[in-house]
């Protein structure tokens, strides 16, 4: 039987919203545009025809709206799986749970969730300013060994090659076969690494000495079900994992920014950032 769940453990605000977030349920669309750069929002906002919320608290910004009849919502997560962990038990919360009874809902409804970020390849032929579609995520991140999340005998195989080579507690997952689909007309796909940072976890040296020098290479050798380990980043995995196991849909899309291999820095992501928006927002549009 499902209980009512606590002030501690489910923070509101006076006016009823959740607390990070800041949103009351009818603030949030049921199709959600994360990006992880706070002012990333007003680039993806500018392309709405209206916008009708705008909410902030912390780096947490929404601004919910319409392209043509599409209510939409685009939500900054900030950096990092830890700050996906708050953001995808609040939407789910706005979603599934009624914030005055504090009791979960008895149908839950399933999000439509599409990150739109950028990230690294690890890929000589995957060059600066492309676009690449998560069809897979591997987490080296610590976010779900605080969940119980199932893997698959594929999966396993994988989580074990990559513990007996890095001693790293990895997990395995993946996007919404549905939206990988709609999505792959405008983008490569990938298997994509999330890190929980930008610096050794993603093998650069700057000062000091790397516990694993041969992580990039040894990572760009792999693929999970046929598709090759392709680029790095610090949100895909978590929002797959975790959005799935809370029955959303999740997609993550990435500009490649850098190339980790031939060792290039996009000088026009701006441009083609605006370019990925507009060609996402056209498929989100008729979801």
């Amino acid at each position: 039987m499902q209980k009512r769940i606590a002030e501690s453990e489910l923070i509101l605000n006076k006016d009823g919203g959740v607390y990070h977030l800041n949103l009351l349920p009818e603030e949030l669309a049921d199709t959600i545009i994360t990006v992880g750069d706070p002012d990333r929002v007003k680039s993806v906002s500018r392309c709405l025809d209206k916008i009708e919320v705008r909410k902030q608290h912390r780096e947490f910004i929404t601004h919910t709206g319409y392209i043509g009849k599409k209510r939409v919502s685009i939500v900054s997560t900030g950096i990092g799986t830890d700050n996906i962990d708050i953001v995808m038990n609040e939407l789910d919360a706005l979603a599934n749970i009624d914030l005055k009874s504090r009791m979960p809902k008895k149908s839950a409804k399933s999000l439509k969730i599409v990150r739109l970020g950028t990230s690294g390849s690890m890929q000589a032929h995957l060059e600066v300013d492309t676009v690449l579609v998560s069809a897979h995520a591997i987490g080296l991140d610590t976010l779900m060994q605080f969940y119980k999340l199932k893997s698959s005998a594929a999966a396993k195989t994988l989580q074990n090659h990559l513990f007996e080579l890095f001693q790293l507690p990895a997990y395995v997952t993946d996007g919404n076969a549905d939206l990988v689909k709609k999505f792959q007309t405008i983008a490569n796909i990938g298997t994509t690494v999330t890190c929980p940072g930008f610096y050794a976890p993603q093998g650069r040296a700057l000062r000091y000495q790397l516990k694993h020098p041969n992580l990039l290479e040894s990572l760009s050798k792999m693929s999970y079900k046929k598709v090759p380990v392709t680029n790095f980043e610090m949100e895909t995995s978590g929002i797959y994992a975790l959005g799935g196991l809370l029955g959303h849909q999740c997609l993550s899309v990435n500009l490649l920014v850098a190339n980790r291999v031939t060792k290039q820095f996009s000088t026009q992501a701006d441009k083609f950032m605006k370019k990925m928006i507009a060609d996402s927002l056209a498929i989100i549009e008729k979801l």
